[in-house]
């Protein structure tokens, strides 16, 4: 079984608990991220968004609400997160608006330069092969169109560095644990936060994936960090 397979499984298993311990671990913080990320997005009125791994689809429905001309596709390897992601677009009536399907972020399973925005949150640190992923998004980015990741991050300053590290690495394993009963799906939640890119080595993958005026918004004193781009196309082909 590959890598992406045993994460694909993982997120399966624990799809029953996944938005109540999200909310829970994160005391519900989670979303004023993504409505703050949603809120970005909006600024640019994208016709057409991707969300990749969109997981249960909570960016996707918040983005539907701050974006209420856009059509939304969003895609995830989960079958067992996406069909409560359906349950939770019909119950807010928002059928017309979002779709779901089964799609790998790192082989999109659409034209190039198709969408108006691409969105992510906590999603690409799952990403198998990040660079990939992210020129994969960038390919299917229509020229001048927007890419927003919302991921956690380092806390590197101020007086929530320490406390953060320990609540990661001790609290957040031992109460997922308990409550989803899956031994190995909080271990590895904290292990890829870990693993995951200082913001300028990240910045620097997203414009090596051909995306231009790069940055980022820290939230709650750095522990996630909105990262945003443009893809510059007409630029890429001229060189």
């Amino acid at each position: 079984m590959s890598e992406q397979q045993s994460v694909t499984e993982m997120f399966d298993d624990i799809s029953p608990r996944y938005d109540f311990l999200n909310h829970l671990l994160s005391f519900h913080i989670d979303k004023t991220w993504r409505r703050k990320t949603s809120q970005w997005v909006s600024q640019d009125h994208p016709a057409s968004i991707l969300d990749v791994a969109t997981g249960t689809a909570d960016l996707a429905i918040r983005l539907a609400k701050d974006c209420p001309s856009s059509q939304i596709i969003g895609i995830d390897l989960s079958e067992k997160m996406l069909e409560i992601g359906k349950k939770k677009i019909t119950n807010k009536q928002l059928g017309d608006r979002i779709k779901l399907q089964i799609g790998n972020a790192e082989q999109i399973p659409f034209p190039d330069s198709t969408f108006d925005a691409v969105t992510t949150a906590f999603g690409v640190r799952n990403f198998e092969h990040l660079e990939q992923g992210l020129q994969e998004m960038f390919r299917i980015t229509k020229d001048k169109g927007m890419i927003a990741v919302l991921e956690f991050s380092h806390p590197e300053k101020g007086f929530i560095r320490i406390p953060y590290r320990c609540y990661s690495k001790h609290i957040l394993p031992l109460a997922g644990r308990i409550i989803s009963r899956h031994h190995a799906a909080y271990r590895y939640l904290p292990d890829t936060i870990e693993a995951f890119p200082k913001a300028e080595i990240f910045m620097n993958l997203l414009m090596k994936a051909g995306f231009s005026e790069v940055g980022k918004r820290e939230y709650s004193g750095g522990i996630a960090t909105l990262y945003y781009g443009r893809a510059q196309k007409k630029h890429v082909l001229s060189q």
